[in-house]
């Protein structure tokens, strides 16, 4: 996924960058510099994510020309958490003036890895509660980012299930035990269920393999519908994808990215629209602000994204007001 000149670089790949001169803080868009700006980006993603794109469109869009005022790299772990420290160290072995984290397990990667690198996040559920920053308003040490609020979604994200699914009754949720955003997510689903009088069945998983099988012994009638975290650890929504098209069991989604793929349906922050936000926060950096004195910024451009093809594959006639709640219908 993705367009443009990014850099495409494995965990085990050579060295992203060559070292060259520090750059000026007071360097500013459009204007010479000694050399570019070196941003290092990293997820347990298979590849660059709606965030990482809205991070370039972002920084492109302050006036900063891609390889010769900033240049962007990246280190996805193909949906193993496992490898993001080593990532992150490897990144910061190769001289990157930022870090550009998506998710929580990143985040935390990346400061175990560093407290004197600037670190920007995205796609970080609540930093506080996890205890990745001290506050919004004032972050503190290196870190400063967007949050999505994903998890908090969950409760909406559920209701929204039912109201496309009137006759949704039990649900599946499996996620990677170790992901903090998923065990969040967790949270937020058992209350919602029981407030819906839904019956949440949770599948913690810790290895792709694992998963892998669990999801290809689901079949139709087992469950109602099931329920995909943002991130892909252990390629999670990847196996939801393909039990959705092989038993006909539609998937509510915490990012459009999938619906975009066949998905059914999915309830999520626009993820792109949280990349371009952190590129304000990264324009800050280059000018010389302290990471820890910016405050972390809230991204509240959510979207319900429908795929009506799929939802007519899977015999599903969605109720009209539960249709006209979407932002955005794929045909």
């Amino acid at each position: 996924m993705g367009t443009g000149r990014v850099t495409h670089l494995s965990v085990r790949g050579l060295a992203l960058f060559v070292l060259a001169a520090m750059l000026t803080p007071s360097a500013l868009a459009g204007e010479p510099m000694e050399r570019p700006v070196l941003i290092g980006s990293l997820a347990s993603s298979f590849g660059f994510s709606g965030t990482t794109l809205g991070l370039r469109d972002g920084l492109e869009e302050l006036g900063y020309r891609e390889n010769e005022q900033y240049v962007l790299g990246m280190r996805f772990t193909q949906g193993d958490p496992s490898l993001l420290p080593a990532a992150a160290r490897d990144l910061i072995e190769n001289g990157v003036d930022i870090l550009y984290v998506e998710g929580d397990n990143a985040l935390r990667a990346a400061q175990l890895a560093t407290r004197e690198i600037p670190i920007v996040f995205a796609a970080v559920s609540n930093p506080v509660k996890s205890g990745l920053v001290q506050s919004f308003a004032r972050p503190g040490g290196n870190v400063t980012g967007v949050s999505g609020l994903s998890a908090a979604l969950g409760a909406k994200r559920l209701e929204l299930f039912r109201e496309l699914l009137p006759g949704l009754k039990r649900v599946l949720f499996p996620y990677d035990r170790a992901d903090l955003h998923a065990v969040a997510e967790a949270e937020y689903y058992r209350v919602a269920a029981r407030r819906l009088g839904i019956i949440l069945e949770e599948q913690p998983l810790g290895t792709q393999d694992e998963a892998r099988e669990a999801l290809a012994r689901i079949r139709k009638g087992t469950v109602d519908g099931i329920l995909a975290t943002y991130l892909v650890p252990l390629n999670i929504p990847g196996f939801i994808l393909e039990a959705e098209s092989r038993e006909g069991i539609p998937a509510m989604y915490a990012a459009g990215f999938w619906p975009d793929r066949s998905g059914f349906a999915s309830y999520a922050p626009d993820y792109y629209s949280s990349g371009r936000q952190a590129a304000r926060l990264v324009d800050k950096i280059i000018r010389g602000a302290n990471p820890g004195e910016i405050p972390v910024e809230v991204n509240m451009d959510f979207e319900l994204v429908i795929n009506l093809k799929t939802a007519k594959a899977l015999g599903i006639e969605i109720p009209p007001e539960a249709l006209y709640q979407a932002d955005r219908i794929i045909r």
